[in-house]
């Protein structure tokens, strides 16, 4: 593994490279740390060059302003990353609020993925209005503002199916204690906010998948994954586990991905290429 530092506007992005063969960048979610996929990254390594970085201002990477972050900024740092180092086009794995940034990065810059992979996009605003999983970042803002990061992070934490029965890495778990005041003011916002590109996205040139654990389906951040991709036309796909499985069970998880990204991959070279992975991908 190779580290580094990419300045982009307004931060510097601290970032991983491991492998080689096609590019896959993986995109983390609330907490925004490479150190999510580490597990993962070194099974996929012997297939492709997989690329993880801190999301702006969390961990060690600089950007932390104090002022809210957009979802633009956010996919125009992806875009940078894969810039700087896979020579402008990648592979791209996005989860949880990941994969809310890399549909974002989908839609605004279709010219950088190869293709795209959104495990759990929570995309409330998808659901039906009424639907109880729409007040989910209202509750989690108002418990920020009564009780601070704390607070928020415990409303967080138990709506997340499996959290409190696998350890993280401690390293992990400390730069994410750090993140939070960060996740719940600059973050919060823009993500609540988001509504899919849905044009955008039926008309990317590229592959697109959408996908959700196997203990998931029934939860906000797993159900939105399966209104999109009825949406913008697109496959979907059962993966092992919770939302976190990438820290629970990294092999089984890694496994997912070398299989959907390898079909992505051999799509996205194909000749003609087209958008959508092959059929047998359900």
């Amino acid at each position: 593994m190779i580290n580094g530092m990419l300045a982009v506007a307004g931060a510097d992005l601290y970032y991983e490279v491991r492998g080689a063969g096609p590019a896959l960048l993986m995109i983390s979610g609330a907490g925004g740390d490479a150190g999510y996929y580490a597990a993962v990254a070194e099974d996929l390594a012997d297939a492709f060059t997989v690329i993880t970085y801190d999301r702006r201002g969390n961990s060690r990477s600089t950007g932390r302003e104090g002022t809210p972050t957009t979802l633009d900024e956010q996919a125009a740092d992806a875009r940078a990353i894969i810039a700087a180092l896979a020579d402008g086009r990648a592979l791209v794995f996005g989860s949880s609020a990941g994969a809310i940034i890399g549909l974002t990065l989908a839609a605004r810059h279709p010219e950088v993925p190869a293709g795209l992979i959104a495990h759990e996009p929570p995309a409330v605003n998808v659901l039906p209005d009424g639907d109880p999983a729409r007040a989910f970042f209202p509750d989690v803002a108002a418990a920020y503002a009564e009780g601070g990061g704390a607070a928020a992070g415990r409303r967080f934490a138990q709506g997340v199916r499996g959290e409190g029965t696998y350890r993280w890495p401690d390293d992990l778990w400390k730069r994410f204690l750090g993140n939070q005041d960060h996740l719940f003011t600059a973050e919060w916002p823009a993500l609540a906010s988001f509504r899919p590109d849905e044009q955008a996205l039926r008309s990317a040139p590229f592959p697109i998948l959408l996908g959700a654990g196997s203990e998931d389906r029934d939860l906000y951040y797993a159900r939105p994954s399966i209104e999109i991709a009825r949406r913008v036309d697109a496959p979907w796909a059962e993966f092992p586990g919770i939302h976190m499985e990438y820290l629970r069970a990294p092999a089984p998880f890694a496994a997912a991905i070398r299989a959907l990204a390898t079909l992505l991959n051999w799509q996205a070279t194909a000749s003609p290429p087209s958008r959508r992975p092959p059929s047998c991908i359900p």
